[in-house]
């Protein structure tokens, strides 16, 4: 594939640049740095670069993922089986004899450190505060006495209607502390798919709220969690979480008296900890659903832990004392890594509202306001502060911020250079990449390697990822299928309802049997950085040649005259197609003959010519999930015919009217 050039000209087209390096201190000060020291000790292994640890954490994978549960005193028996248990993947065990529960190790600092603040949640409505970390541990066992007593037992799954407020991490260590199993969806989900996600799942209790608050306007849920009772007969009983003051649902729990006898900060007594096995599910997370039933994917509470733990305090570079947070919906698998900041030992901030209410710098307020060290952010948020031309590091306090992450989407280099220069200079901007799949990023940023424009600087410790060839072959320096080639422990313990992991693998093992296909297009450098290209099932082809979709974005949505857009190419096997631009203006612009000549014009230049499109087409709005990610499959079978409700699952979309735009008239 030829995503738009090689290695070679990467630096022609504004990537590369050196933005910021480490110094002798936050070499010295990193937690990995710490790691390596520690491996040093014990004569297990002399590292002297980030490089030397990540080839050996590939190479000898049970022998890594044992010192991160030595290293990080993982609260749990080891037992005296192997690490890892198997030789191809998906069958595959890790420490097969082990048990622990996640939960347990989330509130360790309740007895080491319980006044340490824990989380701190923020939202649109007057409703704010903190806890500590005794305060959640109390609450914790107080709401686990409640599902206990409503029926929930180890195993059973409980689902949560709840926006990113406390009650959802402290719903999630509750049904962890059990043995259940927690599954979430965002209040902003349409009916259809919300009982899409938990109807495979059965859950026996469903936690939700009555509505919730977004960009300044209150939003009842009551018509449609009916629809949603209704369609899950099983449930033994509904939760509910009162966030705008409306009429209790007849016959509910209310959240308040679960586990009655110990409120908020008073004495509730220790939670209680099932001990499970390694693999034991912990949640239930879900592919985006844009195209038939979302996959409901499990995770364990062991690869969990293992995995958020290293990445938080090495790739991140997150200590007890660190104010964390990731801007996210309980619908997005970064709520999940979120709450993981629990396991690291800091403070995570939950914010419930719009990123951009009632300004575009709402985030960079919410970080001053709490003094946040990590902010971590979709990249569009991102891009869309840079174009509003904002400038954070002069218009707030910004002192405590020590980092950003980025992750949703590739991160353009312009926009790379427009945090070092509008932000702050001596700060890490990590991006990263990953997937919901393995509930972490696999590519991403360490402490030890420079930052540099629009280049993800290195794979992650125990991630072996590596581009493949059209033969199926492992290549640097050229585009090629993100693959992982050796098993990590946050890969999936299987699909709920998939017994026989027929679906699973069919899902990541089809094409390379034994190597898990990522779906991405991904560029190696020889230095160890890499660049993302986009999904490869939206690949354009044109002549013959493969063109990832992110670098045709950049150019595009650099304009300021273009505030979104998307593209799509209509050819078949055998049969070229056309390669078709959705531009939606900026606030006060029209698509007009100057500017869509104006666009070719950059494609030609900036790409290629086989980048400049046969078509371009206003619209009022791009079709995403509602995690921000572009429909360019289902517009694509749009285009060639199929019915927009069959290529898409509108529940799913953030905005489902806007796929009517991209119907074309027959003939």
């Amino acid at each position: 594939m030829d995503a738009a050039g090689t290695y070679d000209d990467l630096a022609s087209r504004g990537y590369g640049a050196v933005l910021w390096e480490p110094d002798e201190k936050t070499v010295h000060d990193a937690r990995v740095t710490r790691f390596m020291n520690w491996l040093e000790a014990r004569d297990l292994l002399h590292p002297a670069r980030y490089e030397d640890l990540w080839r050996w954490s590939v190479a000898a994978p049970a022998a890594f993922w044992s010192c991160i549960w030595d290293y990080f005193d993982v609260l749990g028996d080891r037992g005296d089986g192997p690490v890892l248990a198997g030789d191809t993947m998906p069958d595959v065990r890790w420490f097969p004899a082990a048990t622990l529960n996640y939960a347990r190790n989330a509130l360790r600092a309740a007895w080491t450190d319980p006044d340490r603040t824990a989380v701190i949640f923020d939202s649109e409505r007057s409703r704010g505060g903190s806890l500590t970390y005794a305060q959640l541990a109390a609450e914790v066992a107080r709401v686990a006495r409640g599902l206990r007593a409503l029926g929930v037992r180890k195993g059973d799954r409980v689902a949560a209607l709840l926006p990113n407020v406390p009650e959802a991490v402290i719903g999630l260590l509750a049904t962890a502390s059990i043995g259940a199993i927690w599954s979430s969806c965002s209040p902003d989900f349409g009916a259809r798919s919300v009982i899409d996600r938990f109807a495979q799942i059965e859950p026996t209790v469903l936690i939700a709220c009555d509505g919730y608050r977004y960009g300044g306007k209150d939003f009842s849920r009551a018509g449609m969690l009916a629809d949603v009772v209704a369609a899950l007969p099983g449930l033994a009983a509904v939760v509910m979480v009162d966030l705008l003051g409306e009429s209790a649902r007849p016959g509910a729990t209310r959240w308040s008296d679960l586990g009655a006898g110990g409120g908020r900060g008073e004495p509730g007594g220790e939670p209680e900890f099932e001990e499970v096995p390694f693999d034991h599910p912990l949640w239930v997370v879900y592919s985006s659903g844009t195209t038939g039933l979302p996959k409901p994917i499990m995770h364990g509470h062991g690869g969990i832990v293992l995995e958020h733990l290293k990445s938080l305090s090495f790739h991140q570079d997150l200590r007890p004392g660190d104010v964390f947070t990731w801007y996210t919906t309980t619908g997005w698998m970064m709520w999940n890594y979120l709450a993981g900041g629990l396991l690291a030992g800091v403070t995570i901030v939950l914010y419930d509202g719009s990123a951009t209410y009632p300004g575009t710098d709402r985030l960079w307020r919410l970080a001053a306001e709490h003094g946040v060290s990590y902010l971590g952010v979709g990249a569009p948020y991102l891009v869309a502060c840079m174009k509003a031309e904002l400038h954070p590091g002069e218009e707030v306090d910004l002192t405590a911020l020590r980092a950003i992450g980025s992750t949703g989407s590739p991160l353009p280099p312009e926009a790379f250079g427009w945090v070092y220069q509008q932000v702050k200079r001596d700060l890490l901007l990590g991006s990263f990449s990953g997937g919901t799949d393995l509930c972490t990023g696999f590519v991403g940023p360490s402490p030890l390697l420079p930052v540099r424009a629009g280049v993800i600087s290195g794979r992650c410790l125990g991630a072996k990822v590596e581009a493949f060839d059209d033969d199926g072959k492992p290549v640097v320096g050229q585009v090629g299928e993100l693959v992982i080639t050796e098993p990590m422990p946050s890969m999936p313990v299987g699909f709920y309802g998939d017994p026989d992991g027929i679906r699973y693998r069919e899902s990541y093992f089809d094409v390379y049997p034994g190597i898990w296909r990522h779906g991405d297009w991904i560029e190696l450098l020889p230095d160890g950085g890499c660049v993302i290209y986009g999904r490869s099932d939206a690949t354009l082809n044109r002549g013959g040649i493969r063109m990832g979709t992110s670098e045709f974005y950049r150019v595009v949505e650099a304009f300021p005259e273009i505030s979104d857009s998307l593209v799509v190419d209509t050819g078949r096997l055998g049969a070229e197609g056309r390669l078709i631009l959705y531009v939606v203006p900026a606030a006060g612009y029209e698509l007009h003959e100057d500017l869509a000549a104006r666009l070719r014009a950059a494609l030609r230049a900036q790409l290629s010519p086989r980048h400049v499109p046969d078509e371009i087409h206003q619209v009022p709005g791009i079709p995403r999930t509602l995690s921000g990610k572009k429909l360019e499959v289902p517009v694509r079978k749009i285009l060639l015919g199929t019915a927009p409700e069959r290529a898409a699952d509108l529940n799913a979309l953030a905005d489902p009217d806007v796929l009517r735009y991209f119907v074309r008239p027959p003939g």
